[in-house]
């Protein structure tokens, strides 16, 4: 006989850690397991390992409602989050619901069972087995934890150095007194430059054109003040509350007076370059927030290229060389090491092969339901945070939803749950409105949204504060049966 849970719960890191607080306080009843397809819990903060790997979201708003961060640095390496995420596991006794390279491979819905058959693959012994959940709960994030992306660089199989992508960083990669060059000028490269700066010979950064950059102090003042005038999880509430309408009002006024945004950006690195530096290197041709900003902690990465150990060259490659890489303008970069931080490859669900009644799901004829579910598909949830604000915001308040639709469902006797789009009024859009190359790479295998709700992705925790801890549990989109 199968094993069967209330709820299924498939990933355990950011997301997945705080589902199964949520659930375990809310509804103790349920029984549920966590299954995950690496060897250890922590998902992108345990994937990660390159140097200076840290959050480009503070701490009090990336950090679990429930649990408040109690570090002085609200930009956190990447162990220190890590760190953290065990330490909510074992604190609410997570360990033994757990079940470490336990990868799903397929998901069935029964509407005659009313039930998810789940085919699990075992990692450590390559046994294949079905168990079976009314609830299935998808925690995976929203990239291919396998491979980052990585164009076709013309001459690569040439240079004699050594080639590595962040998502795979080598243990014994040793970079000390080395010429480095990173390709890319996004999150991670520029966590990146200024962490190899520190011990390399020299550091390009080498971008095919500019991004938008924001320096903002790793340590919260504010924070540091209300901790020592109010108790702990007040002090907490009131910081994340604080940072959370200070996010706000800069998307918004991204989005409504761009050209003023982007004096304030340039001003802030003209502050740490000096009166007389060149910024085209830091001028985009977009607007802010049209892709995500650039967090920069302390300045770092400015004081590293005012102090000469890092260079900014904007420009494309013609070819990899053997000893680095020719650009099309002409110049030549020498390399020890290449670091292509050229982005993700976005896998919606885990790769996850689903269906319902026997007929396949594809990803790109859904639609997002209250940015959790989707259009026909029974009792699924699927955590996707927020691509302006911190990812946790967005699962928290998706963790209270599922909850409050679990409980109207025991209420009623109705164990299935199924969002039903029948209104023809509502018109299909893009999953998510921005300009980012890895989201633009998959936009044809992404579900949709809809023009209106309860159908639309708000991007805005005030907006989803409402909708989803507040809103209707019973909305006649949300079906209830048996």
């Amino acid at each position: 006989m199968k094993e069967h849970f209330d709820v299924v719960i498939v990933g355990a890191g950011l997301s997945g850690i705080g589902a199964a607080v949520h659930l375990q306080r809310s509804l103790p009843n349920k029984t549920f397991t966590i299954l995950e397809a690496r060897e250890a819990i922590g998902g992108t903060w345990d994937l990660f390992r390159y140097p200076g790997i840290r959050s480009d979201s503070d701490m009090f708003t990336l950090g679990y409602s429930f649990k408040p961060w109690k570090q002085r640095k609200a930009i956190a390496d990447g162990p220190s989050i890590l760190a953290y995420l065990n330490e909510t596991a074992d604190e609410h006794g997570l360990r033994g619901k757990i079940r470490l390279r336990h990868k799903v491979r397929r998901a069935s819905w029964s509407s005659r069972e009313a039930r998810w058959t789940l085919e699990v693959e075992r990692g450590d012994t390559g046994e294949v087995f079905e168990l079976t959940a009314t609830f299935l709960w998808g925690n995976t994030g929203y990239y291919d934890y396998e491979k980052g992306y990585e164009p076709s660089f013309p001459g690569r199989e040439r240079f004699g150095g050594v080639v590595v992508h962040p998502q795979k960083w080598p243990k014994d990669l040793d970079y000390a007194g080395k010429r480095v060059v990173v390709i890319g000028s996004g999150a991670t490269a520029v966590t990146l430059v200024p962490a190899m700066a520190e011990k390399s010979a020299h550091v390009i950064m080498l971008q095919r054109s500019p991004t938008w950059m924001i320096n903002r102090p790793s340590v919260d003042v504010v924070a540091e003040t209300l901790r020592g005038a109010l108790p702990e999880k007040l002090a907490y509430d009131v910081t994340r509350w604080k940072n959370v309408f200070l996010s706000m009002l800069q998307y918004q006024l991204s989005k409504k007076r761009p050209d003023g945004v982007k004096r304030w950006l340039l001003d802030q690195i003209r502050a740490e370059l000096g009166p007389d530096a060149d910024l085209s290197a830091f001028t985009p041709k977009y607007n802010p927030w049209d892709e995500r900003l650039c967090l920069v902690p302390d300045a770092d990465f400015f004081r590293a290229i005012k102090e000469g150990r890092v260079e900014v060259v904007t420009d494309t490659i013609e070819t990899f060389t053997e000893t680095g890489i020719r650009l099309t303008s002409g110049r030549h970069l020498d390399a020890d090491i290449i670091v292509t931080a050229t982005g993700l490859v976005l896998k919606f669900a885990g790769g996850v092969e689903a269906s319902v009644d026997g007929k396949p799901i594809v990803p790109s004829d859904l639609v997002n339901y209250k940015g959790c579910m989707f259009s026909g598909v029974p009792n699924y949830v699927s955590t996707f945070g927020y691509t302006n604000a911190s990812w946790t915001l967005k699962a928290d308040l998706v963790a209270e939803f599922v909850i409050r639709a679990m409980r109207e469902a025991d209420k009623r006797g109705t164990p299935v749950i199924t969002p039903t789009l029948d209104d023809p009024t509502v018109s299909k859009r893009p999953f998510v409105d921005m300009q980012s190359g890895y989201f633009q790479r998959a936009i044809d295998q992404l579900p949709k949204q809809g023009s209106k709700a309860p159908w639309r992705l708000h991007q805005n925790y005030v907006k989803d504060l409402l909708l989803l801890r507040y809103g209707s549990i019973d909305d006649g989109v949300l079906r209830y049966s048996r």
